[in-house]
């Protein structure tokens, strides 16, 4: 299952996101550190197609794909040497796949700020400065423990030692290890390392119904956020948090309702979901029947055998064959019968590359 880190600093809205994504209930009071130890959540990825398969199948169960969130106690300045909670909250970061990091974006006099003002470009640098000099130190530790070896002429060694010292300049340059742009093998010899700047970042500007939100503000700090999220290669979404989480206790039909009172049209956890799956090369595919329909994640450019294998193993070491149909061409078609009289199911061996909404029968000796 995917696991993605919620980080940013104290008293941005990481918790208060974390409720409205999994309706739990964790401690998100008005002060720094009210979430001591990281707090678990499995989310159901909500998917119309899903429920669509499944009502055209009348499936008596329905499983949409899942992520773990993790909420993260607020890094402040200084994290990497121990500062606040320091190292205890890094050390949770580098067991997710990805990070969300959460930056406020209102000014609110009512609700304070560890730094006194809003600014997000200090935010996203102060956090990902924590994360560079945390890399840093665990990729100098690493070299030292190789020279050993590399001085031996083990060949694993010296070539692990070539990418970490590319990737200790990029670091002590200031700049997230993503950037140095590694080749695959590259990044196979550093995997053991975890390292948090090399982990896809998707950055979640948290705005307020009804406060001073600086994308409606002119001056400057919305573009300038804008500016260093995309000179970093990554990507940012909106999020109310504190609406999505007071629509938590509001029923499906009237949510929309209260959406538009609260002048939040669009659901900001199904973009952040969506914005996940984008920076992590994710897509989705079927499987449905009268016992269950369900969502499986899988990498983009993913082939009909590794497909296969996210629902067990014999998919794909014992694979044959897969017939594919497109969600949207079965629900037209209105059953898998009569798709399969209109041509639109077709027969894909293992060399078929999955598209996301596919809707896949397995076929293995």
């Amino acid at each position: 299952m995917l696991k993605i880190g919620i980080v940013g600093l104290p008293n941005v809205g990481k918790s208060t996101l974390f409720n409205a994504l999994t309706k739990a209930s964790v401690p998100a009071e008005n002060y720094p550190f009210c979430t001591v130890d990281p707090s678990v959540g499995v989310v159901g990825v909500p998917d119309e197609r899903l429920e669509k398969l499944a009502a055209l199948s009348q499936s008596e169960k329905v499983i949409p794909a899942a992520i773990e969130f993790v909420d993260i106690a607020g890094l402040v300045k200084g994290a990497s040497e121990g500062e606040g909670l320091g190292n205890q909250f890094l050390s949770h970061i580098r067991e997710v796949d990805a990070i969300l990091e959460m930056v406020r974006f209102f000014d609110d006099p009512d609700i304070s700020h560890v730094h006194g003002v809003v600014d997000p470009v200090r935010d996203i640098e102060i956090v990902n400065l924590e994360l560079i000099l945390a890399d840093r130190a665990q990729v100098m530790a690493r070299r030292e423990k190789l020279v050993r070896d590399a001085r031996a002429g083990v060949k694993d060694a010296i070539a692990e030692d070539a990418v970490l010292v590319k990737i200790e300049q990029t670091l002590s340059a200031g700049e997230l290890a993503r950037a140095r742009g590694l080749s695959d093998e590259e990044l196979e010899s550093v995997q053991h390392l975890n390292l948090l700047t090399l982990k896809p970042i998707l950055y979640c500007f948290n705005s307020k119904s009804g406060g001073h939100n600086l994308n409606e503000l002119a001056d400057g700090r919305a573009e300038k956020a804008y500016e260093l999220v995309k000179s970093l290669g990554a990507s940012f979404v909106f999020v109310d948090a504190a609406t999505e989480q007071e629509l938590n206790d509001v029923a499906g039909e009237d949510k929309q309702m209260f959406r538009q009172e609260f002048g939040v049209q669009e659901d900001g956890l199904v973009e952040l979901i969506r914005g996940a799956y984008k920076i992590l090369g994710l897509i989705t595919f079927f499987t449905t029947g009268a016992d269950e329909s369900r969502a499986w994640t899988i990498s983009c450019g993913a082939a009909a055998p590794e497909a296969g294998a996210a629902i067990h193993g014999d998919f794909r070491d014992k694979f044959i064959r897969a017939e594919v149909v497109p969600w949207d061409k079965l629900l037209a078609a209105g059953s898998r019968a009569a798709a399969r009289e209109q041509a639109l199911v077709r027969t894909e061996g293992k060399e078929y590359i999955v598209a996301d909404g596919d809707v896949m029968v397995f076929l293995h000796s």
